[in-house]
């Protein structure tokens, strides 16, 4: 299988030392040899439809701050759109940053992918919340597979166990606590009984929050989670601005206290049903599937006959999303019968 990966940063570079770790795993296991054939930075690519060596690559990257200086075969100003076009992959990659304004360029990427034919896998939530439907249906329409598990909760497959294990199942509703930064910060804030703005600096120090934290707090990324979410499970067509968003920046020591006192936590929790896409900081009950501490993720569905399901787990970082990406790339390859 020889994969694109556009996109070379903290994901691109996780999803490749996943692959080396595990290439003995999946050649026993699914008969599966996966070959990076071209990968692409800001900067410029590097394509070898022999395979690129993995090692390399990693050590250009770090040492050279991009893989356009990768020897002899790298090129400075090479764009992901022309590898596209002219590459032969089975599987692009597309792992840029997220862009919440317009998806790009990850919406193009995904775009030229689909019409070249090549199966699209990816851990950017700016295409998805921009185009979601019209990217799903340019994938029907063009018989390639588009999978996107990675966008959503890191290593907690919640796409994938409603789309296979509960097929049979309508969802109800969906709540989340999403945000491993903001989970952070109130799980700090309940047991420290500090003030937001302590709490935020030391998760800054500790690199949990962003220099700029204000997709995280403002709620603006669990709002796009939920949009994913309730577009691929709730068949929704919603984009971010249909979500009700209140962030955390109010949140204060005398809130977090008095939820303990009335045996719950404040949760920065994102909910989607038919009626509503929302938010905002709510009061969980302590020892509720949603009271996860840290930087933890969690999901609670309803659904008919299932009833109610919880999972959680870590939803960030890059080894947590390459679980996701792997996962979506088996899946494709199993589905095609290689």
């Amino acid at each position: 299988m020889n994969l694109v990966l556009l996109g070379f940063g903290n994901i691109g570079q996780g999803f490749a030392r996943t692959l080396l770790r595990k290439m003995k795993f999946l050649s026993k296991r699914y008969g599966l040899t996966p070959r990076i054939i071209a990968a692409v930075d800001v900067d410029g690519a590097v394509v070898d439809e022999s395979g690129l060596d993995i090692e390399k690559l990693l050590e250009t990257a770090e040492e050279k701050g991009t893989v356009a200086e990768y020897p002899r075969k790298g090129e400075k100003g090479r764009s992901g759109v022309e590898v596209i076009r002219n590459i032969k992959a089975d599987v692009v990659f597309e792992l840029t940053p997220t862009n919440i304004e317009d998806g790009e360029p990850g919406l193009t990427h995904i775009k030229e992918a689909i019409t070249a034919g090549r199966d699209v896998i990816t851990s950017n939530k700016g295409p998805l919340v921009v185009a979601f439907r019209e990217l799903n249906e340019m994938a029907a329409n063009f018989g390639v597979e588009f999978r996107y598990s990675a966008s959503v909760g890191g290593a907690i497959p919640i796409i994938g166990l409603v789309r296979d294990q509960l097929a049979g199942d309508e969802v109800y509703s969906i709540q989340g606590v999403l945000n491993g930064t903001t989970n952070y910060i109130l799980t700090r804030m309940a047991m420290e009984g500090a003030p937001f703005d302590v709490v935020l600096r030391e998760a800054q120090e500790l690199e949990i929050a962003e220099k700029d934290p204000t997709l995280d707090v403002e709620g603006i990324d669990t709002a796009c989670k939920v949009t994913v979410l309730a577009n691929a499970l709730l068949d929704w067509d919603s984009r971010l601005d249909d979500v009700d968003i209140t962030g955390i920046r109010r949140v204060g020591p005398d809130v977090t206290r008095l939820a303990q006192e009335t045996k719950n936590t404040v949760k920065l929790v994102g909910v989607a049903n038919s009626e509503k896409l929302e938010v905002s900081p709510r009061l969980v009950p302590i020892g509720h599937p949603l009271d996860v501490r840290g930087t933890l993720n969690a999901i609670t569905l309803e659904t008919d006959l299932a009833r109610e399901i919880s999972i959680s787990g870590f939803g960030a970082g890059p080894q947590e999303t390459s679980s996701a990406l792997l996962g979506d790339m088996i899946e494709i390859y199993r589905s095609k019968g290689d």
